[in-house]
């Protein structure tokens, strides 16, 4: 990891972070505002915290806020969200901040994460959102099963699917933020998935007119309740053991 003195200053990084795009107006609407102050934060606090790596800062809202923001269409109006591995907040975060509707939580294991996350939700002054510190398999039946769980790089389909179903309620849904590995990771995983009590996989498309490329998303319908055995979570995703959650 570069040293302190190779990150950017605050105001050079804010220079290169650049103004917000027009499809931002289109995702963030009256929060726009808020979401250029998360997009600072993560510029700054974030890059020199290691969350964000600093030739990123550029591209903060186009791949990253902008990003994650249009997922927001397809979770409905005041529905609860878990993000799993949430990071910097992405897309928990974001979902939240386009979103006031929404009831957050983020689920992430690393102290210094969380700690970013805590400050970002003060900062901001977010009372939608509540971070928590634990692996997802351990914070299973410590949280009401949620209508929308997220994910976003977290790992490969069947392994998300065994972490992020338990957490969502029966008839609630896995958004995983994939890639272009996304079909492949259906027919590897299809099996796996379906025995987690997981419906069909299907590949949704966010932000089509809006921004090129779309963000591709996989939709997992949780059809019935399943207790997995336990999986554990890598260490550079996912949560730790040390669970502390707070409201924001």
């Amino acid at each position: 990891m570069p040293g302190p003195s190779s990150f950017p200053a605050p105001s050079a990084a804010l220079l290169e972070l650049g103004a917000p795009p027009a499809a931002a107006a289109s995702v963030f609407g009256d929060r726009l505002a808020l979401a250029g102050r998360y997009a600072e934060l993560l510029a700054t606090e974030g890059v020199v915290r290691g969350l964000i790596g600093p030739r990123e800062t550029p591209r903060l809202w186009e791949r990253h806020l902008v990003n994650c923001g249009v997922m927001a269409e397809m979770i409905p109006d005041g529905a609860s969200v878990v993000d799993v591995g949430s990071g910097a907040g992405l897309p928990g975060l974001v979902l939240a901040v386009a979103r006031p509707d929404l009831v957050v939580t983020l689920v992430e294991p690393l102290a210094r994460r969380t700690a970013f996350l805590d400050e970002a939700v003060d900062v901001l002054g977010l009372d939608n959102v509540t971070v928590v510190r634990g692996r997802a398999e351990e914070v299973v039946g410590t949280l009401p099963g949620a209508d929308v769980v997220t994910a976003r790089a977290v790992a490969a389909l069947d392994k998300l699917a065994g972490w992020c179903l338990p957490l969502a309620a029966v008839g609630g849904r896995l958004l995983a933020m994939k890639g272009s590995s996304a079909a492949e990771e259906i027919v590897q995983g299809g099996a796996a998935i379906a025995t987690l009590g997981g419906a069909e996989p299907v590949i949704r498309l966010c932000g089509e007119g809006l921004i090129e490329p779309p963000t591709t998303v996989v939709e997992i319908v949780k059809e019935r309740h399943v207790v997995p055995g336990r999986q554990r979570t890598p260490s550079s995703a996912g949560p730790r053991r040390g669970g502390r959650g707070r409201r924001g």
